[in-house]
């Protein structure tokens, strides 16, 4: 729109703001927003399924387990300052090895010596994995650069120019072709890519190592890297932060969104479906973070010109089981459970294999007496798999189990369906958080499109159009500095 198009300064009351979603990126959306607009702004918030979204937990024996989104990457800032602001902890570590699996045998095994397992993957794959740290280091580096640029109250109205103020053309590149095309070009072995770099996105997005490179930089970066998670549950950051903003919280699904004028500005109608029925609320500024992929939602958009178009791309379908039971090593080559070394177990891309990866899982509240289950014990697993684990399969992984608990989930986009990035701007105050998975999907992520979205909001309701897709950003910011 053209700037007359959005509101002089002289209207620039904000009435209620509706937040589409209580997941984090709709916690952290209604955070952001009442940061910048203040303390005044109404804001009402519409999750149909429960506060935390996929960040949820599964409980086994009167303990809470994680059933998704369960580490977060050190350098994730967002996450640490929410972290801080609410007073929750973050949760000990327990220490455990991983391991990579192709269906026969362990093609790379982890030791407790930092040292010897450098030299395991100097000896196996040469310098592939130093060319890899340096490469992901490099996308990290610029990555960082966006929370200086939000420091400063800088916004970005479409992804394409978010990545592009960041890395310049060479990071909008990185959504369109593949990480293990980018890996091979700096010189990365194929035999690195299909052992390693499969087993760690396999393990992260439940996809092949066609995802694009910037999506899968990012889960190399969590690979490698240290990562931690919230102590009792990372989902306290959603029902934390929206409870800091004193959030009208309504239990309901949102269907559609109308457009009205009202003194020659939008105003949007938002309708839901709750237990009571049919409901429906006008707001000045509605963000949506929901996935409006047809897939995923059956939304509606109504009276808009140009209307809004549906979504390309599909989501990749992917199953959680948490397994109480005692663990099949032999099926591992470990025919004496006692002798099993690893807590985690990645595999490689081998058609025969029916699950992506399995981990034996801490409590989300881990006393200092804990210690974690020896391998000969029973001890809760979480096995992620693309479909559904039969009985057969159950009993390949564990030689016996006392209860399996299943999550189907739509988590992230099947990445190598997406061609263009959904837009964040849909109207003119009516904004779309959740196309920054097209991006890369990671709590992190999510909370920087949170606060992107919060400031392009600002700026516009405010005309603050400097401060809208800014080029040459890193000088600017050097200045200001």
């Amino acid at each position: 729109p053209t700037p007359g198009a959005l509101l002089t300064p002289a209207l620039a009351s904000l009435s209620p703001v509706a937040v589409v979603g209580a997941g984090l990126g709709g916690s952290a959306a209604a955070y952001f927003l009442q940061q910048h607009f203040g303390p005044q702004v109404q804001l009402d918030v519409y999750e149909a399924a429960g506060v935390g979204g996929r960040l949820a937990t599964v409980t086994v024996n009167k303990q809470q387990y994680e059933s998704r989104g369960a580490s977060i990457h050190a350098l994730s800032l967002h996450m640490q300052d929410f972290v801080k602001i609410l007073g929750l902890k973050h949760r000990r570590e327990v220490a455990g090895k991983s391991a990579i699996f192709s269906g026969e045998h362990f093609v790379l095994e982890e030791t407790d010596w930092y040292l010897l397992n450098l030299f395991r993957l100097w000896w196996h794959y040469g310098i592939s994995f130093l060319r890899l740290q340096m490469w992901v280091e490099e996308v990290m580096e610029k990555f960082m650069r966006i929370y200086k640029y939000q420091a400063h109250g800088y916004a970005f109205s479409s992804l394409e120019e978010l990545l592009r103020s960041l890395g310049g053309e060479a990071f909008v590149n990185m959504t369109q072709r593949s990480v293990a095309e980018a890996l091979l070009e700096v010189g990365v072995t194929q035999r690195f890519v299909d052992d390693v770099i499969a087993a760690v996105l396999r393990s992260s997005y439940g996809q092949s190592v066609l995802v694009p490179a910037f999506a899968g930089a990012m889960s190399l970066a969590g690979a490698q890297g240290s990562t931690w998670a919230v102590e009792g549950g990372n989902k306290l950051v959603c029902s934390g932060l929206l409870k800091l903003t004193k959030a009208n919280v309504i239990s309901a699904r949102v269907t559609g969104i109308s457009l009205h004028s009202s003194e020659g500005r939008a105003l949007y109608q938002v309708h839901y479906e709750s237990t009571e029925g049919q409901g429906s609320a006008f707001y000045d500024l509605v963000v949506v973070t929901t996935p409006l992929h047809p897939s995923r939602s059956n939304f509606t958009f109504e009276n808009f010109d140009p209307p809004i178009a549906d979504f390309p791309g599909a989501f990749q379908p992917s199953v959680t089981s948490v397994v109480h039971g005692y663990l099949n090593s032999s099926y591992f080559g470990f025919p004496d459970p006692k002798l099993f070394p690893f807590t985690s177990i990645l595999t490689t891309d081998t058609p025969d294999l029916f699950f992506h990866a399995m981990d034996n899982i801490c409590p989300v509240n881990i006393s200092a007496a804990f210690r974690r289950k020896q391998p000969q014990e029973a001890a809760v697993w979480r096995v992620l798999s693309r479909q559904q684990l039969d009985k057969q399969q159950l009993k390949t992984l564990f030689r016996s189990y006392y209860s399996v608990q299943v999550a189907e989930w739509q988590t992230y986009p099947r990445y190598d369906a997406a061609k263009a990035l959904p837009p964040i701007v849909l109207h003119e105050n009516l904004f779309y958080l959740s196309g920054v998975e097209w991006v890369a999907s990671s709590m992190e992520m999510i909370a920087v499109a949170a606060k992107n979205v919060a400031l392009l909001a600002y700026n516009r309701w405010h005309q603050e159009l400097e401060k809208i897709d800014q080029k040459d950003l890193m000088h600017k910011v050097k200045t200001e500095l």
